[in-house]
């Protein structure tokens, strides 16, 4: 049965789709009807990202959202993305293909929390990681991503107090970058950046000797990344913290044959397309969001044919919110090879 012939006969259904020519075809064919343009997000499965117009980190797609000529954007990722993206584009029809592919990070803060913590410092200036809610973003002065956190905060007056939320591991990065004693970091993580460990890391390193290694700053590892360099056991200059466009910058530049990386697996199909001579390795290889693989081959086609799920975002909020979003979107460099 094609994909085609299957989706018509499971109506509805998310699964059971090949992702085979018939299914390209359709999508393409169908992106094309509703004037569509699709962005994937480098943690989808490999066929999504083949698929998609634009492949890359949060920041690349959050630009190429803002200025996409197309009249619908099928956003494949994670909730708060298709909304950052509704946010930026309010006249446009964002879709996202599986409306519960939701975000750990982006629940370990709400708007109520923060509020309370602005009250708590008053003055503060409000750095949101753009994996928030649209609520939580209306509260922020401005956002970031992993490719820009660290430049978003060095643009901010060194007297004036940040609070940096809501992942606690991309804060300490961004402390360690910047050296600021008043910056204040929310205590929420990734559930699975968060678990790739700093022993997992060194057991990992320590079977590949001349590996260098690719560690995503909200991992729980990335600590234990500068102390293996900082002891000797890991050359310095093999250690990259870096957002996943970064990552896939730098595997354009390695002169290494192997590097082991510290991210979302799904990240590994864009690595080892753009330098197919590395043997790239993940360290945890169980470092899947389940979230990012709900955007199945079904899941897009339904969202093509049927107009769903439909990502809106009240137009108060949206307003208080789109000078955070798009100030992120005017500093740092895009990543993704889009």
């Amino acid at each position: 049965m094609t994909a085609v012939a299957s989706a018509e006969h499971t109506a509805g259904a998310y699964d059971g789709v090949v992702p085979d020519e018939a299914w390209r075809d359709e999508v393409r064919r169908l992106a094309t009807e509703r004037d569509a343009v699709i962005l994937a997000h480098n943690y989808q499965i490999p066929e999504i990202q083949d698929i998609a117009h634009h492949t890359g980190d949060s920041l690349a797609l959050s630009r190429i959202a803002a200025t996409s000529e197309a009249s619908t954007i099928v956003f494949c990722g994670v909730h708060f993305m298709a909304e950052t993206a509704k946010i930026l584009s309010p006249d446009k029809t964002v879709l996202i293909p599986d409306a519960r592919a939701g975000c750990s990070l982006a629940d370990s803060i709400d708007a109520n929390q923060l509020r309370a913590w602005k009250a708590e410092h008053p003055g503060a200036v409000v750095v949101s990681y753009v994996n928030t809610t649209a609520e939580v973003k209306a509260e922020t002065d401005i956002c970031c991503t992993s490719s820009n956190a660290v430049e978003v905060v060095a643009s901010i007056p060194a007297d004036r107090e940040v609070l940096f939320l809501p992942d606690m591991f991309l804060g300490a990065h961004v402390k360690r970058e910047t050296g600021r004693d008043n910056l204040h970091v929310w205590a929420g993580e990734c559930h699975v950046h968060a678990g790739i460990n700093g022993t997992e890391l060194a057991e990992r390193a320590a079977a590949l000797p001349d590996a260098e290694l690719f560690i995503h700053p909200e991992c729980g590892c990335a600590t234990s990344a500068l102390y293996l360099a900082g002891e000797g056991a890991v050359a310095s200059e093999r250690v990259k913290i870096l957002s996943t466009g970064g990552m896939l910058d730098e595997a354009k530049e390695t002169k290494s044959r192997s590097v082991l990386v510290a991210t979302e697996v799904g990240m590994l199909h864009q690595l080892r397309k753009a330098a197919p001579g590395v043997d790239f390795r993940p360290v945890n290889d169980r470092a899947s969001c389940r979230y990012m693989k709900m955007i199945t081959p079904g899941a897009l086609l339904r969202s093509l044919r049927e107009g769903t799920d439909e990502v809106n975002v009240d137009a108060n909020i949206a307003e208080r919110a789109r000078g955070a979003v798009q100030r992120m979107v005017e500093i740092g460099r895009p990543g993704g090879g889009e």
